[in-house]
């Protein structure tokens, strides 16, 4: 059965809430590409997430969040992640952080480690779901090493036997994907250069030499 497809606004937002609550899987429009997204909370949704993707079980999942309180939730962020996230969320960064003692988290989301990787995007629709029903574990809208469909029209040819509801938000923005920065250590390491600069991050944390590039 095909996914149900409703236009990105109230009323589709409530029918997506809805769906995640149920633990349903939903495609929903970000700042970069569509993503496909479940509730954290919701039985076995993750396990589902990954069984549409196809993704492998070894490799984690990011997850949207409203805000920064809303990460803080999750993970621990030291002075140099809180001063990252204040510059750039909501926006195309993704921390990869310390999970914060005490909070479990399925060990196919962060493929068994102590780390999550977390993004407050620039797009109301996913920060308004997260707002309702908690983080959402997402990863783009395509199977896996394929490119990422880049409307709702494309997702449903792709993925739509194996979701639940598509949030039609219009052609995605599409850009370059999220910068990923490791917060673990004590010098922060971009894993990933994307829609952040790698010379703005270093600008903010001290000038040249305060973060390992990856190189």
């Amino acid at each position: 059965m095909t996914a149900r497809i409703v236009p990105d606004g109230p009323e589709g937002r409530a029918a997506a809430i809805d769906v995640l609550r149920r633990g349903g899987i939903v495609a929903l429009p970000t700042d970069t590409v569509y993503g496909i997204g479940v509730a954290l909370e919701a039985p076995r949704a993750i396990s589902r997430l990954f069984e549409a993707k196809g993704r492998p079980a070894d490799r984690a999942v990011a997850i949207l969040v409203a805000d920064l309180a809303q990460a803080e939730a999750l993970a621990t962020f030291d002075g140099l992640a809180r001063a990252l996230a204040l510059a750039h969320w909501p926006g195309g960064l993704t921390l990869v952080l310390p999970r914060r003692p005490g909070v479990r988290l399925p060990t196919e989301l962060t493929a068994g480690g102590a780390t999550v990787g977390l993004r407050v995007p620039d797009h109301e629709a996913p920060r308004a779901l997260a707002a309702a029903v908690g983080p959402l574990p997402t990863t783009s809208a395509n199977r896996s090493g394929e490119p990422p469909a880049n409307d709702a029209a494309a997702i449903a040819k792709v993925l739509g036997d194996a979701l639940d509801l598509i949030l039609d938000g219009g052609p995605a923005r599409g850009g370059p994907a999220s910068t990923v920065v490791d917060c673990t250590t004590k010098r922060p390491r971009v894993l990933r250069v994307g829609a952040v600069p790698a010379a703005a991050i270093e600008e903010l944390l001290g000038g040249s030499g305060s973060v390992d590039m990856g190189r």
